[in-house]
């Protein structure tokens, strides 16, 4: 397939037909669709509505968070919740009829240039320039945004992608791979009207309502200690907060403005279905089995890359009840926690249950992390963490390692064993779980297995029960039934980077080839060849461009295989 989009030798995307072109900013996000409509949302309040600016004339160059076109272009600014559509003219503006699908129907107010919604305001104006779009979830945000001139959009959006450009030495299609990746997960870092941190976003199409996940945090976090360490302090502290004195924790934390979080609250209370699957406000998804895991992890992420152990302090008891609550579950599992029969954990499709090879992993990881947290804080309890960690290795040797040379995707507590090489057992891998010979053997597992001209498959064969499955999982090949993520490529690359393996160039970089073929530009969450892309501007897709930055020297003098 001929490429839609070329990556330059300066990281930019080069394209002569139009795409649509995502952006997400600490608190405008939206998509400039191809025949010049402006869809536009603010983080925490909800949608705005849409702007109609025109279409734009190629040739383009794409960028973070905009493109350059023949005569004008799009640019977000990073301070306020405005942008810049230059060379355009000014077509028309509709307001959003309702902050998210599930909410109730509100009349907007004109306002001159704008429109006033119940949730926030939105501003078009035609200057010489072009268009400007400025809004806000009260009169104060609004007018901030509008303070900002066409020069100063510009300005800040052009800062925020030379930010983005980490590695200006490698070749145009890792250089791009990097800089869009950057933007992914700089872009997860998202604001209150006010200025304050409101929670990384897992990407576009998670912010109605506004909320913030474990995992999706975790893996968005290898980027973020890099170049932001502070906004993964604040993140833990976020994330502390769904913790329960049990040690449960749900998928994430509503992280939505007033209003917003009032409606989301309402619909919560009044559907049934709902209370049972959000069962406490403020949460979203309930009891997910793989968040508690992740909480502990990029707390001890944290201080090995900063020294900075205050959050160990700030949360001990949570910690320690996590551990206490897996721990528990190991015991009643020969050694192994155990997961119920449910669809909660990152492959929520499937109903994976018992032994499931990606949990294990996250476990042993988290045991060895309270060992080393809980040396001077908790000495008794890291001993007890250590030989749980111990405990489990032997049992995962014994028990979930089958004869082709990789780990069961899971055994079922009904005594089925879905034995197919999953992508995600790489997290035995990655935290220890496994001895050398193993991990090994499961790595070149996946090189035989797993490798695709579009990318990687995350499992393969396709999942043999389909009681097991639901949704979009239920069809072979899409999403966790054989799709590309590429978070999991980037997981991949590191474990062959991190031994010095050759082969890591492939998964790291041709999920992105995929996308530049396909015309996204943008780190997508998820795709598959005959269904399409999940979401664009996905933060933990930023993984391959983390894995690249701390691996810069080996990455730079490229695969010898």
């Amino acid at each position: 397939m001929a490429a839609v989009l070329t990556p330059r030798r300066d990281g930019r995307l080069d394209g002569a037909a139009p795409v649509d072109v995502p952006f997400m900013a600490p608190r405008l996000q939206g998509v400039l669709r191809t025949d010049g409509r402006l869809e536009l949302s603010l983080w925490g309040a909800g949608a705005l509505g849409t702007v109609r600016a025109g279409p734009l004339d190629g040739p383009f160059t794409h960028f973070p968070n905009g493109v350059a076109a023949a005569a004008g272009g799009l640019f977000v600014a990073q301070s306020r919740p405005a942008l810049l559509v230059a060379g355009a003219r000014l077509l028309g503006l509709r307001p959003a009829r309702r902050a998210a699908p599930w909410a109730g129907a509100a009349q907007a107010a004109l306002t001159g240039a704008g429109v006033e919604l119940p949730w926030g305001r939105l501003v078009a104006r035609q200057h010489e320039a072009g268009v400007t779009v400025a809004a806000g979830a009260d009169a104060a945000e609004l007018a901030g945004a509008l303070g900002l001139s066409p020069a100063a959009i510009r300005a800040e959006a052009e800062a925020h992608a030379a930010a983005c450009d980490r590695l200006p030495e490698a070749d145009p299609a890792l250089r791009s791979l990097v800089l869009f990746g950057t933007h992914a997960g700089l872009a997860s870092v998202r604001s209150e009207a006010g200025g304050a941190f409101a929670g990384l976003a897992a990407g576009l199409a998670y912010s109605a309502p506004a909320r913030s996940y474990f995992r999706d945090a975790y893996w968005t976090c290898p980027l973020l200690l890099q170049l932001a360490p502070d906004r993964v302090r604040a993140q833990i502290d976020l994330l502390a907060t769904g913790v329960q004195a049990d040690g449960e924790a749900p998928s994430g934390v509503i992280v939505a403005g007033s209003a917003q979080a009032q409606a989301w609250e309402a619909v919560r209370r009044a559907d049934p279905a709902k209370a049972r699957a959000h069962l406490r406000p403020g949460e979203w998804w309930s009891d997910h089995f793989d968040s508690p895991l992740f909480f502990v992890l990029m707390v001890a992420d944290y201080v090995r890359a900063t020294g900075d152990a205050r959050p160990v302090d700030a949360h001990w008891d949570r910690l320690a009840a996590v551990f206490r609550r897996y721990a528990a579950l190991a015991a009643e599992g020969g050694g192994l926690p155990r997961k119920p029969r449910h669809d909660r954990d990152w492959a929520d499709n499937v109903f994976r249950s018992g032994l499931v090879a990606y949990d294990l992993g996250l476990w042993v990881g988290a045991a060895e992390a309270m060992a080393e947290l809980g040396r001077d804080r908790g000495p008794a309890l890291a001993q007890e963490a250590r030989a749980a960690a111990a405990r489990a290795r032997a049992a995962i040797a014994e028990r979930l390692w089958r004869g082709p040379g990789w780990p069961a995707d899971y055994l079922a507590e009904d005594g089925f064993v879905e034995d197919h090489l999953a992508l995600d057992a790489l997290t035995l891998a990655a935290f220890g779980a496994l001895p050398d010979r193993q991990a090994l053997g499961l790595l070149e597992a996946v090189r035989r297995r797993l490798a695709r001209p579009w990318g990687l498959a995350c499992v393969d064969p396709p999942y043999r029960r389909r009681a097991d499955l639901r949704a979009k999982s239920a069809f072979p090949g899409r999403y966790h039934n054989g799709g590309d993520w590429p978070w999991l490529d980037g997981l991949y690359a590191r474990e062959r980077l991190r031994r010095g393996l050759a082969g890591w160039r492939a998964p790291l970089t041709r999920w992105w080839e995929t996308c530049l073929a396909n015309g996204w530009p943008g780190a997508v969450e998820h795709f598959s060849p005959a269904f399409g892309r999940g979401s664009l501007i996905q933060a933990w897709s930023s993984l391959p461009a983390a894995v690249a930055l701390a691996h810069r020297e080996a990455v730079l003098a490229g695969d010898p295989g």
